[in-house]
């Protein structure tokens, strides 16, 4: 092993996690990978473990990738889990999306084994996972940080230290509150649009120069328009997060009335089977409200 290869370890290889995962081991890193879904090609030169405790033992620093909070508590305190593999001095980066508040208790729980914990999740999709580019919200100790920073420049360009443990999890929930929303506002403007008989394409495409150009108008406008649903980011699991974030509403005694709505939106979508289809397909349960298509095909 070369002064600056590390051992590191990924568990979780699903359409996020393995881009990620591919852009540590082209950096020239060894790599130990544990995942329930097929090993990505781009990922031959990894370690394949036969569970989460075994890359643990491997790796000086492990990465998790995962769908939701049951699935790290899982990973890491399960049988033959991270926790059972870990020594003193090792470090666990949480890079899923999950619960702020058990994310605490996780961290207290390795620190109490003498590890290192950060929650670390994402902003970007898998476009921004395959390109390196994406946004990366951080909790934890400042000296923890510094050290790990390296390996997330690998993976993403807007890189934020925003708290202790449990504060990068509370900003992914922001983030979602803000995606969510854009993506209702997108396909409630499209669709009065399309309906009125304009063309929604040149719509976008006049909107993209003015304040109401946004990300969101542009990429997932563009899938409305050309019924691109292909994920992506699942509703499903945008579903996941809405109701964190309302969880956490309800636990502070406060109101996201917004953020309601569009879960309930993500909510009629999975009623109708699309669940397993882009966020941007949101679009679909307003334009059955309205018996009308934004495309018009």
């Amino acid at each position: 092993m070369t002064s600056n290869q590390l051992k590191l370890g990924f568990i979780g290889l699903g359409i996020m996690g393995a881009p990620m995962a591919g852009q540590l081991l082209k950096a020239g890193h060894r790599l130990f990978v544990n995942t329930r879904s097929k090993v990505a090609a781009e990922l031959a030169g990894a370690t394949v473990c036969a569970s989460a405790r075994e890359v643990a033992e491997q790796a000086d620093i492990v990465f998790m990738m995962l769908p939701d909070t049951p699935d790290v508590a899982q990973v890491l305190f399960g049988d033959n889990g991270v926790a059972a593999g870990l020594t003193a001095g090792k470090t666990v980066v949480d890079m899923s999306s999950i619960s702020p508040i058990e994310t605490k208790a996780f961290a207290a729980r390795i620190n109490a084994l003498g590890c290192d914990y950060l929650d670390a999740p994402v902003s970007g999709g898998e476009v921004g996972a395959k390109a390196g580019s994406l946004t990366i919200m951080v909790g934890g100790p400042d000296l923890v940080f510094d050290r790990i920073k390296p390996l997330f420049e690998l993976m993403g360009k807007n890189i934020t230290l925003v708290g202790g443990n449990g504060d990068g999890q509370t900003t992914k929930v922001a983030n979602q509150i803000i995606v969510a929303l854009n993506i209702a506002a997108v396909g409630e403007a499209l669709l009065f649009a399309s309906k009125a008989g304009a063309d929604p394409a040149k719509v976008r495409q006049a909107l993209m120069g003015g304040f109401a150009a946004s990300r969101i108008l542009e990429v997932h406008g563009e899938r409305m328009i050309k019924r691109s649903f292909n994920p992506g980011f699942r509703i499903a699991l945008h579903q996941k997060d809405l109701n964190l974030a309302l969880q956490g509403a309800k636990a502070m005694d406060m109101a996201l009335p917004q953020t309601a709505n569009a879960a309930q939106l993500m909510q009629t979508c999975a009623a109708q089977g699309w669940d397993q289809l882009d966020h941007s397909a949101l679009v679909k349960a307003l334009e059955l409200m309205a018996a009308h298509q934004v495309a018009g095909v």
